[in-house]
This record gives C-alpha cells, structure tokens and sequence, in this order.
C-alpha cells in the first residue's frame, strides 16, 4: 500500500499557524491535500499533525488524521523522517511513503504520477524531487569575522557562467521511498537515490512571508 504522509506541526516561527493560513483563498494544506487525493496511485492520504485545529481542517478536506502526533515528535528540531517512523510502526501494510510537505503548494498532481511511475520503471528504493539551484555554489562566497569575503568553493579556473556544472537541490517537495529502505537508512535518501527534476517555478518551499508572497503570486499566475 502506498501512503502519502503530509507532515504539518501546528507551530510555526515564521508564519504563525501556516499550515492552515489562507493562501489563493484555502488553508496552505488543501492544496497539497487536494493533489494527493487526485492521484490514482496513492491508496492513503494522511495528515500527522500535533494539532486539533490542523486535523478538523484536514480531516474535511478529505484527508485521514488517525492519531494526533505526540510533542516529542512536533518540535522544531523534531526530525521528519522520526514522525515517518512513527507512523510505520502502527500501520504495516504501508510499504511504501509519499512523503508531501505542505508548504510546497505549487506541485501538480502530475509531479506526484510521475515520480511514482518513474520509480517503478527504476526499480529504485528511493526518488525525490530536485530543481536548478538558484544560486550555483561556485559564485557563493564566506564572510570573515573581518568583514572579509573567501570562494565558499574552489573555481577550478571556470570564469564563464556556462562554464559551470549543473547543479541541482532538493526542492522539498516529494519524497518517495520503500518501508524497508526507510526503517534501515534512516532517511529518504543515500547513494542510490534517483531525482526528479522540477521546474523551479514549482519548486518554492515557502518558509517565510516573502516566499508565501512569491508562491501565492505565481500560484494565482498559473490558474488564474
């Protein structure tokens, strides 16, 4: 059984309450909800969430909220891949997680599709998505005590942007893998994981009010 798993803390620094914040008009987690329940090949949509008022919401968006997450889980140094295993530890038909962070609301369902169909042409363990850095770490620069700037990277002689190698991120907005691959890497990734590249107008992974401004912009762009 594959699992989408949609991780939302009721606390927030950046933006209080964001998960279910309004943006384009419905609390930040519909859309991911949404895009989830549009898939045909996730069997179960779940929301883990340490708070009441994220799971009503979720939970009449469609969305399961089978158990309310514990503190321990819901900190901001709690590591997502804890509340995954928590999760498979109560539930083991689940052999495969989605994971789909909310505050990555310009996915497609389309994203979803191909990256699951993607991995099962593979036969790999894990896939997750990626985009085109938007800053190439050979132009970033360290800043000294001093006030002085350093190469955060050896250049290798490379004086041309289209000299560069491409570099791509994790753009935070799916993650796929295995039950056994998750239980024993601890993590969604290691040597063998594949990417799925996105384009990075759909890559914004909002954290603060100025990506919020950004994505509900380019959000109401693309439908209208």
């Amino acid at each position: 059984m594959r699992v989408a798993i949609i991780p939302a803390r009721g606390g927030s620094k950046g933006i209080p309450g964001k998960n279910i914040k309004f943006f384009a008009g419905k609390p930040l987690i519909f859309w991911t909800i949404k895009v989830a329940k549009d898939c045909n090949f996730i069997d179960k949509v779940i929301v883990s969430t340490d708070d009441e008022e994220t799971a009503k919401i979720s939970l009449s968006f469609g969305a399961e909220v089978p158990y309310i997450r514990p503190k321990e889980l819901a900190s901001d140094t709690s590591p997502i891949i804890d509340t995954v295993k928590h999760f498979l530890k109560s539930n083991e038909r689940a052999s495969e997680i989605l994971l789909l962070q909310p505050t990555s609301p310009l996915r497609k369902t389309s994203d979803i599709s191909n990256i699951v169909k993607r991995k099962i042409d593979k036969n790999c363990d894990s896939i997750v998505s990626i985009t085109e850095a938007f800053s190439h770490p050979y132009l970033c620069y360290k800043l000294s005590i001093s006030g002085k700037i350093s190469s955060f990277m050896h250049k290798k002689n490379l004086k041309r942007r289209q000299e560069l190698p491409d570099i791509y991120c994790l753009n935070g907005s799916i993650y796929l893998a295995n039950r056994k691959f998750l239980l024993e890497k601890n993590s969604f990734i290691d040597e063998g994981t594949l990417g799925y590249l996105m384009p990075q107008e759909r890559s914004i992974d909002i954290d603060n009010i100025y990506d919020w401004e950004i994505a509900e912009t380019l959000f109401r762009k693309i439908h209208g």
